[in-house]
C-alpha cells in the first residue's frame, strides 16, 4: 500500500473513530530511510491530533483510543506512529 492510500485510511479510521475537531497526519517515513524496522515497507507517520473526546483521559488513555482506531493497520501499515496532542 502506498503512504497516500495509507494517511487516506489513517484519516478514515480516526475521524469514525474519534471525530477530531482537527487532525493533521504526516508522512515521516523519508526520516527513516534504511532504518531496519522501515524495510517492511509500513510507514512512519505522526498525527496532530484534537478531540472533545480526549477531555479528561490521560495521555496514555488517548494513545490507546487512537491505537485501537487504527489497530488494523498497526504492524502491517504503519511501523511507527508519533502521536502529538493539541489542547
Amino acid at each position: 500500500m502506498d503512504n497516500s492510500v495509507r494517511i487516506e485510511k489513517i484519516n478514515s479510521l480516526i475521524n469514525k473513530a474519534i471525530s477530531p475537531e482537527i487532525l493533521e497526519i504526516i508522512d515521516e517515513s523519508s526520516k527513516h530511510i534504511g532504518h531496519a524496522g522501515n524495510t517492511s515497507g509500513a510507514g512512519h507517520f505522526a498525527v496532530k491530533i484534537k478531540s472533545d473526546k480526549f477531555t479528561g483521559k490521560s495521555r496514555i488513555t488517548v494513545h490507546q483510543m487512537i491505537y485501537k482506531a487504527l489497530g488494523e493497520m498497526i504492524g502491517p501499515d504503519i511501523h511507527a506512529l508519533r502521536i502529538v496532542i493539541i489542547k
